[in-house]
């Protein structure tokens, strides 16, 4: 007996150890782990954070955790969490397909759940929910592990936080069409218009219709019950901090719109903010037009005018000027972005059409070339849920989702171009 029992004590010994995480045998070596922080999204009150699921309280809420592959195959999966004590049974979903783990422990502990057949390539959905709880919470998720035919090296999904990208990767990829210009000189006024389609006017979008090298021009959905015609001008001096900017640097108000709310704005730059509260509708086709002209004492004024359809009258949204700049517009280009990391699971599109610039000399010209690029988001291949191009000859943006059907990134498009151009004159605005 004491030979055996000195066996035993030995191979204990040789037992690894993995810092109280249980480590289970049935993934395959190719074993991949999903943050919840940057991959993730709730339909209750409990909350994602970069250390992922908490405050997972109420059984009707389903924590979605989205990546997406690119060869279809079998998937397995297990959970890293702590249930807090609770002993906790969990419904995981997967293409219709359910089943059930129960869980236990005090510290994270790794649960094997299953496996899958996935049988396309594009987006998985993994829906997990609590269904059973013997304490207040159904524990504090972090991971999801995955491994199988279908887990490849290209698979897409953001992978750490690295660079603050739980919060970008969850706001989704952004995309933008810059504008063929070339041989245009002393670009004065930038035209174009804007229309949302139907159930497209999610939270958290900025359709931006005039982009120019120091600012945007554009229009938002800022809640269920706001939204705003924004135009926004960048400081000179190179801070996310509006407060840094010196005095002689900073954005300064010329003029603005009787209902325009001026302040300002940092985080991605800095400088001044001007906006509009302003009820836009789906489906309906907004105008904007923008000029840029060289001042006094190396200035350059903007000046941002919206056209109302409701209303049928355009609208000064403001002039903002930018000390140490004197230029006229320049790389001009069109986005679609969401500024909301818990909408990023929401599809939302716009359509971008007839561009036209005015130079200095008075002469309208129609654009009609764009290039297709996309933030980093997409480009590290973490966010693939973007789109864009030609639809009805107007140029078009498409993002957040999770729709599988991404487009290629720096391509070219075309569109007819505009014989008619618009009807403003310019000179009333003077």
């Amino acid at each position: 007996m004491q030979f055996y029992f000195l066996i035993f004590i030995s191979s204990l010994l040789l037992l690894p150890v993995f810092n109280s995480v249980h480590v289970t045998s049935e993934h395959d070596s190719n074993k991949v782990s999903i943050p919840i922080g940057g991959n993730s999204w709730v339909n209750t009150k409990a909350l994602i954070t970069n250390d992922g699921l908490r405050d997972w309280l109420d059984s009707s809420t389903v924590c979605t955790t989205y990546f997406r592959v690119s060869h279809a195959g079998n998937l397995k999966l297990s959970l890293l969490l702590n249930t807090l004590g609770s002993s906790s049974t969990l419904k995981i979903t997967i293409n219709g397909k359910s089943t059930n783990v129960s869980c236990k422990s005090e510290v994270e502990k790794e649960f094997f759940v299953g496996e899958w057949k996935i049988t396309k390539t594009g987006y998985v959905a993994v829906k997990i929910q609590g269904i059973q709880k013997s304490l207040e919470a159904f524990g504090n998720l972090s991971t999801i592990f995955v491994s199988g035919s279908a887990v490849t090296t290209d698979m897409g999904y953001v992978k750490n936080n690295e660079g603050n990208f739980f919060y970008w990767g969850r706001r989704g990829p952004s995309v933008h069409l810059h504008y063929n210009t070339s041989g245009i000189e002393n670009i004065e006024w930038f035209y174009n218009e804007i229309t949302v389609p139907l159930n497209n006017d999610v939270i958290g979008s900025y359709y931006m219709a005039n982009g120019f090298g120091e600012g945007y021009f554009g229009m938002q959905v800022n809640s269920e019950t706001e939204r705003r015609i924004l135009f926004s001008v960048w400081s000179p001096y190179q801070t996310d901090n509006p407060n840094s900017i010196p005095k002689d640097q900073r954005v300064k108000l010329i003029k603005k719109g009787e209902n325009t709310t001026i302040g300002e704005f940092g985080n991605e730059g800095a400088g001044g903010q001007s906006y509009l509260k302003y009820n836009w509708k789906t489906g309906n086709t907004y105008k904007f037009l923008l000029q840029g002209k060289p001042g006094e004492n190396n200035c350059t004024l903007y000046t941002a005018y919206f056209f109302a359809p409701e209303e049928n009258k355009w609208i000064l949204i403001a002039s903002l000027e930018r000390p140490k700049t004197s230029t006229y517009l320049t790389n001009l280009y069109s986005f679609l972005e969401n500024f909301t990391p818990e909408t990023g699971n929401k599809s939302r599109m716009a359509l971008y059409g007839n561009q036209w610039v005015r130079t200095l000399a008075g002469r309208w010209i129609s654009l009609n070339e764009a290039e297709l690029t996309a933030d980093d988001t997409a480009n590290k291949g973490f966010r693939k849920d973007y789109a864009g191009g030609v639809s009805d000859n107007k140029f078009f943006l498409k993002n957040c989702g999770f729709f599988d059907e991404s487009t290629e990134l720096n391509q070219n498009y075309e569109v007819p171009k505009n014989i008619i151009r618009p009807n403003v004159d310019v000179t009333k605005f003077q």
